[in-house]
């Protein structure tokens, strides 16, 4: 019988969310990660025992039996990991965070949410119209929602978790969803799968996993051929074709109100939370799963006004009459475009300012090319280094590649991330962006206040 858990990482956003389902649960919760966080702080608040030094003699008590310890890591962790090696010498039960989920994947009705890009938004949008509504919900995110401060959700009394399916290390093969939106198979992860046919082929694999008498809700234009089992019910959706579309969309005035279009019930007259243009197709998304688990059109509409966003995914840290800078966690070319595409819908007269931080120096080497064209899209581009995560640098691969392939004329330059202020302090932009999945946002507040001087 279980009674304590150890986590490998444990201040990661998708980590710290089965930390907390275990403590909410009662058990022994505690782990290592590399370094104090806000997230490690509160998860210490509620009760983990949480150490910042790579050393199994720091492992308590509690966890120290493999009969009653279940031991749960993140694939950024390297085999070599000194903790990692101790638990494995032991016998104990050793689980990667995506087996976790996969297990109450068969003990609720799963609804996941899987692709390139929007699965955090739309498992995040999908988990808060479930929550407010008469069916509630289970979830594991992978951003910290506005609307309740944590990327976790717990209702013993729901039948349906919603979980974010990561594609990352073939993560969302452990799933086996009731229902499951993809979103988007832009390659990615070429690091791991080496290939764009192989990227496409993991997803394929997914779509197998679905239950029998499940639902498979695809975006429209995708390269990649599903292959569901018995009885799976397959949905198109989009932002203006499919089987699920908006109709009558109206912006202006800061809001955007549609009509959705929907085989199951049409809804008329939603408004957005966070008006901006990929939200439409991100609220579609999850809509057809909040329609799959039978909420009514009252309650969605409720929920999709209600909806406050998650961190770094569209985040408005300051607006005014003529200015605003916001944060966004796109890190692959087609998140990039498709963010300042949706800005540019909302601001289509202002000049935008990017600074973007690179994120990995395989996903640079990579796309470096798409990158450059995605970020031509803006007015001005600010490149930072690039942000190593778990990785070793590549010899010839700097931000530079993207610089030199930038659209000609475009306004740009590359700068050190410390001197990101000063760059604000210049003043030559109407909106400005942050982008990137490194530590760039850690600057935000302070990018912030300097507008608000100003």
């Amino acid at each position: 019988m279980i009674k304590s858990v150890y986590f490998i990482g444990i201040g990661g956003i998708g980590m710290s969310a089965i930390a907390r389902y275990y403590l909410q649960r009662g058990l022994v919760v505690a782990g290592y990660d590399k370094t104090p966080t806000p997230l490690t702080r509160e998860l210490e608040r509620e009760g983990a025992q949480i150490h910042y030094d790579e050393d199994a003699a720091q492992i308590p008590e509690s966890c120290r039996d493999a009969a009653t310890t279940l031991v749960v890591y993140t694939p950024a962790i390297p085999d070599t990991h000194a903790e990692l090696r101790f638990f494995r010498g032991g016998g104990f039960d050793i689980q990667k965070r995506a087996q976790v989920l996969g297990t109450l994947t068969r003990t609720h009705k799963g609804l996941c949410v899987a692709g390139t890009h929007g699965k955090t938004t739309t498992s995040s949008m999908t988990a808060h119209l479930l929550h407010q509504s008469h069916v509630d919900c289970n979830a594991f995110l992978g951003g910290i929602t506005k609307n309740y401060g944590t990327n976790y959700i717990l209702a013993p009394q729901s039948d349906y978790v919603v979980i974010e399916a990561d594609e990352f290390d073939r993560s969302f093969h452990h799933l086996s969803p009731f229902a499951t939106v993809i979103t988007a198979t832009d390659p990615d992860h070429l690091d791991i799968y080496g290939t764009e046919e192989a990227y496409l082929e993991s997803f394929r694999h997914y779509t197998e996993l679905i239950q029998p008498g499940g639902y498979l809700i695809l975006h429209t234009g995708l390269k990649m051929k599903p292959n569901t089992g018995s009885g799976v019910t397959t949905y198109l959706y989009g932002r203006e074709e499919g089987d699920f579309h908006a109709e009558n969309i109206r912006m202006g005035g800061g809001e955007i109100v549609f009509d959705l279009v929907s085989p199951i019930e049409n809804i008329c007259d939603i408004r957005l939370g966070v008006p901006v243009g990929i939200n439409i197709e991100n609220g579609i998304g999850a809509m057809a799963l909040a329609q799959i688990a039978g909420l009514t059109a009252d309650e969605i509409r409720a929920g999709m006004l209600s909806f406050k966003g998650v961190d770094r995914r569209f985040d408005f840290h300051f607006r005014s009459a003529d200015k605003a800078y916001i944060s966004d966690y796109a890190h692959h070319p087609a998140e990039i475009r498709q963010c300042v595409k949706s800005i540019r819908e909302v601001y289509p007269d202002k000049r935008i300012m990017g600074i973007f931080q690179p994120h990995l120096y395989s996903r640079t080497a990579d796309f470096y090319r798409e990158f450059a064209d995605a970020l031509s899209l803006l007015d001005e581009v600010v490149l930072t280094e690039i942000y190593p995560a778990r990785e070793q640098p590549i010899p010839g691969v700097t931000s530079k590649l993207i610089y030199d392939n930038l659209r000609p004329g475009i306004a740009r330059r590359i700068i050190e991330k410390k001197d990101v202020l000063d760059v604000v302090a210049q003043d030559g932009f109407d909106i400005l962006i942050t982008i990137g999945a490194g530590d760039l946002d850690n600057y935000a507040d302070a990018i912030a206040e300097k507008m608000k001087e100003k």
